[in-house]
């Protein structure tokens, strides 16, 4: 065998061992995004490059689970059907949301309210065809959404809905949460060695963590911490491993959208200011949003590893994820061997070239 030949034949082997070695990094790597939007555009975004696509929201009527609307089942069929472009795509079903769990404490406070809540899940899931739950209760044991119930036993009773959701809905069914990303909901709200034992993965709402009701100003979505801003998502990562969830359950979250922030009269326009919250942006929207035709400047925090903007004239500032900091957070997820990377969500996404394209391109 000549030389050329020997050296062929080593290039092929070391290909297709690369090739080998990448699928297994990504085989497990889950892209999991939420959807809250009407049924038409759904068949418009790059279905292909997610795992999980789950809807948002149902909720609680009386005991059992519940879905709105006819525009809502509509939607969630179209899902459903999303599944002979892509047909490794798990279409999950949420409950909750923000505003959404107001009746979760006192249902899920008796095991009669557990035990038809879940019937009703397997109900739901076998007529729509999905293929697990999500469960978005903010939040069990601490405060969440103004007058909504909450208890220490939420705590309990949380793990022993997700144990009853298994038992009854099989090995197979899909099952995560969407944790809060920070420190006291990590502490407070699950019991994690127990809960992981029921659940296929963690949903990390790594996002909102300067959210509607903050008075200082700072990143609503930063990768790392800051000497001013301990909230982040590596923050939640290492709380959560700490409390024994293992690695490849946690799915780290990015914010398809943005927040506003007024800057108080007498503070300079930055991070770290007393504030109030103005109103949100869309990612779709936010070349034209952010752009200093409407008066804003870009910048990059290099220790949070997160962009921001700011509008001296309406006295603003913007926080929000961008390609870098989703690029970012994409590699951290894969380099830290966790379970993939969510987002909320992508109705806030261009149909194509968006941001769940940088993900694609990262993981």
């Amino acid at each position: 065998m000549n030389r050329t030949r020997i050296t062929f034949l080593l290039f092929l082997t070391l290909t297709c061992c690369g090739l080998q070695t990448s699928a297994q990094v990504n085989a497990g790597f889950r892209v999991v995004g939420y959807y809250c939007g009407t049924t038409i555009p759904v068949d418009s975004f790059e279905i292909n490059k997610l795992t999980h696509l789950i809807f948002c929201f149902g909720s609680l009527k009386e005991n059992r689970f519940s879905i709105h609307s006819a525009i809502d089942s509509a939607t969630i069929k179209r899902m459903v059907e999303l599944k002979s472009r892509n047909p490794n795509l798990k279409v999950m079903l949420s409950l909750g949301g923000w505003g959404g769990c107001q009746m979760c404490s006192d249902v899920f406070n008796s095991a009669k309210g557990r035990k038809e809540f879940v019937q009703s899940v397997k109900e739901i899931s076998a007529y729509f065809k999905t293929d697990g739950i999500d469960l978005d209760w903010e939040y069990p044991a601490i405060k969440g959404f103004p007058g909504h119930t909450f208890r220490p036993e939420d705590k309990t009773n949380f793990t022993l809905l997700l144990k009853e959701l298994r038992e009854v809905n099989g090995a197979s069914f899909e099952i995560s949460f969407a944790s809060g990303g920070f420190t006291s909901y990590i502490k407070e709200s699950i019991d994690w060695k127990e809960a992981i034992k029921y659940t296929n993965f963690i949903n990390i709402m790594s996002y909102d963590l300067v959210h509607g009701y903050s008075k200082i100003s700072g990143h609503h979505t930063p990768l790392y911490s800051t000497p001013q801003q301990t909230e982040s998502t590596d923050n939640a990562v290492q709380l959560m491993l700490k409390a024994g969830v293992p690695a490849e359950k946690l799915v780290i979250g990015a914010a398809f959208y943005g927040r506003y922030f007024k800057i108080e009269d007498g503070n300079k326009v930055d991070l770290y200011m007393p504030c109030s919250f103005s109103h949100g942006f869309s990612s779709k929207f936010s070349a034209d949003s952010l752009s200093a035709k409407n008066g804003f400047e870009k910048h990059w925090d290099d220790v949070a590893k997160a962009p921001y903007a700011i509008n001296t004239t309406r006295r603003l500032l913007a926080t929000y994820d961008d390609e870098q900091s989703i690029a970012l957070k994409t590699k951290y997820a894969v380099k830290n061997k966790l379970g993939g990377i969510m987002f909320w969500q992508l109705y806030d996404d261009k149909f194509h070239n968006g941001l769940l394209e940088t993900i694609n391109k990262n993981k």
